[in-house]
């Protein structure tokens, strides 16, 4: 017989105590179903009734009423600067995710995305930080394909 996790089945910005936490990079962050570790080692399952992205700052709630907090972990990105507007539309052209900030963008660095902007005249340089880009148009959350 197996043992028994802890099940989260809600999220949501973390406000309380929390009893743990979870560190995930940007991919990681959605999910609907999957078993997580917290930096405290230990197990608990997410049972999420849809699949959804979650944020640094938010926290999944277990059935037993404690909070795991979600952390953003580092990642390797790119601090993209140049001609902004144009560069942006090729992103989102491409429908990659990005932070937009006042003086620079921030894309996931990846060969093709890095290839594509040193084509265009961007200013490139690689780094490690959390990656916590701006969601959907149409709503909270991710946006991919052109459904929407």
């Amino acid at each position: 017989m197996g043992i028994e996790l802890p099940v989260a089945r809600s999220v949501e910005p973390s406000s309380a105590e929390v009893a743990g936490s979870v560190q995930l990079d940007y991919a990681a962050r959605l999910l609907r179903r999957k078993r997580l570790v917290t930096v405290e080692g230990w197990d608990f399952l997410v049972d999420l009734p849809k699949a959804m992205s979650v944020d640094h700052g938010d926290a999944f709630i277990l059935e037993d009423g404690r909070f795991v907090a979600v952390v953003a972990s580092e990642e390797a990105v790119l601090e993209v600067r140049g001609d902004l507007p144009r560069l942006a539309w090729h992103i989102g052209n491409r429908h990659a995710p990005c932070e937009i900030g006042s003086d620079a963008l921030i894309v996931q660095d990846e060969a093709v995305m890095r290839d594509m902007l040193a084509r265009l005249g961007a200013k490139l340089r690689p780094f490690s930080a959390a990656f916590t880009p701006e969601g959907g148009a149409y709503g909270h959350g991710r946006v991919a394909g052109h459904s929407h």
